[in-house]
């Protein structure tokens, strides 16, 4: 799957995200708007985890996506 579709779903795909990392506001997710970049950079602010580890959660995400 591509991230496209997952921005282009964003109102529907956000409560999947919400699911996946509980410790995402609302406003997080505003802000977000379904860009991968900065939901990446968001998990790592708000989970203090590394880069590569945001990366392979995202992939993961990705991967299991269903609309």
């Amino acid at each position: 799957m591509n991230w496209d579709i997952i921005e282009g779903n964003w109102n529907q795909a956000k409560g999947k995200v919400k699911e996946q990392w509980g410790k995402l506001t609302d406003d997080d997710l505003a802000k977000i708007s379904g860009k991968r970049d900065q939901l990446a950079g968001k998990l790592q602010e708000r989970y203090g985890i590394a880069k590569d580890d945001v990366e392979k959660q995202l992939e993961d995400f990705e991967r299991g996506y269903r609309q």
